[in-house]
């Protein structure tokens, strides 16, 4: 039998691990799909090729596939996420000066991410005070879990994300030339990003993505609800693939051969130890070597690949916190509408649950639990519990 074939896009990042593994360990052609991969630099590209048809499905910024469902920044086109490529992966990386900056006014141990924001507070104010230029901060889009956990974190400590700081758009790629170039003096990003200005000696890494959110939804596998209708088998197909390659990943046996198939230039293309450090969750803060391990780091698999619903609302209330749409019931059945677990159990079975996670699904470090169902109550205790302007 001919194989279906796909053109699937990706960027080179570790949370793409699933798709990459799935064609490169022969995951699809067993499930008769053959799939060229694309690799792109940046969110947008990805976005308008699977938005116009070039693409057939592409490892996708969850927010965004949010976005580009509700028109909200793009022109509208309905995307469907029945598979979450990664939970968590990003982390909050700034430049030694500006570490030592925090350090030098912070009221505890900066690990603490209550402690750095109210620093950061500090420095802010400083530097106003002074006249100097303000803080420039990298994410890599504005439709990403990236700008709400850093923006979430600054605002936890009285930083306006808006009017204290400069917050810049940049492909996750560019974002260690700009630490580097002193373009920017802090960002975040995910991995290998982070632990790649480490490496270099140029960054130090402040905070896992984790330590703000417990679960962050970070990658979905996105494709056209069209497209979907279409080819629902050629879909079920892709899934038990995706699912097949997670679980792959996560076998302790197949670490070292994991990293390099990840490591290869035409896919996230850097050292081997970096991925193989990154995918346990154990990763290098400090130049100086100084290290840090949490298994939650980034999650790929584990029982982590349904795509909640309860995530497509929080995505939504920070894209309303944010003023980048408005409240509307409607608008939130809509983003919900976005993630389809339905189409995850169809195609994997019913007795898959998500890994043990916070009891309203996101856990942040500040601030009330997540109500996905009474959002403006949510935002208005959460504007009450921190310290936003």
């Amino acid at each position: 039998m001919k194989a279906d074939r796909l053109r699937v896009g990706f960027v080179p990042l570790i949370d793409a691990a699933a798709l990459l593994v799935a064609v490169d360990k022969g995951f699809a052609v067993t499930e008769g799909l053959a799939i060229d991969l694309v690799r792109e630099a940046s969110w947008s590209n990805v976005r308008d090729k699977l938005n116009i048809g070039l693409f057939d499905a592409a490892h996708l910024l969850a927010p965004l596939a949010i976005a580009s469902s509700l028109g909200i920044g793009h022109v509208k086109m309905a995307l469907w996420a029945p598979f979450m490529l990664g939970l968590n992966g990003n982390a909050i990386t700034v430049s030694p000066g500006l570490y030592d900056a925090l350090a030098s006014v912070a009221d505890g141990e900066l690990d603490d991410p209550k402690v750095s924001a109210r620093a950061l507070a500090r420095v802010v104010a400083g530097r106003r005070r002074t006249g100097t230029k303000p803080l420039t901060f990298g994410m890599t889009f504005p439709f990403s879990t990236h700008n709400y956990q850093i923006r979430f974190w600054m605002a936890a400590g009285g930083v306006d994300p808006d009017e204290d700081v400069q917050l810049v758009v940049l492909p996750p790629s560019y974002m260690v030339d700009s630490l580097s170039s002193h373009q920017v003096d802090g960002f975040c990003v995910g991995a290998p990003w982070n632990s790649i200005a480490v490496e270099l000696g140029i960054g130090r890494i402040l905070h896992f993505g984790c330590d703000i959110f417990a679960r962050a939804p970070e990658k979905v596998l996105a494709v056209r609800a069209a497209w979907a209708a279409h080819c629902p088998d050629a879909l079920q197909r892709l899934l038990g693939a995706l699912s097949r390659a997670a679980a792959f990943i996560n076998d302790p046996a197949h670490g070292d051969e994991v990293a390099a198939l990840l490591a290869a230039p035409n896919r996230v293309g850097v050292a081997p130890e970096i991925i193989h450090r990154t995918l346990k969750g154990a990763l290098r803060t400090a130049p100086d070597g100084t290290s840090r391990s949490n298994c939650d780091y980034i999650l790929i698999g584990r029982s982590a690949g349904r795509p909640e619903p309860v995530y497509a609302a929080w995505l939504y209330a920070q894209m309303v916190r944010w003023r980048q749409t408005r409240l509307s019931p409607d608008l939130l059945a809509a983003a919900e509408a976005c993630f389809r677990p339905d189409l995850y159990e169809s195609a994997l079975g019913e007795n898959v649950r998500p890994p043990p996670a916070p009891t309203d699904g996101i856990g942040a470090f500040v601030g009330p639990p997540f109500q996905a169902h009474d959002i403006a109550n949510h935002l208005a205790a959460l504007k009450g519990a921190l310290h936003t302007r």
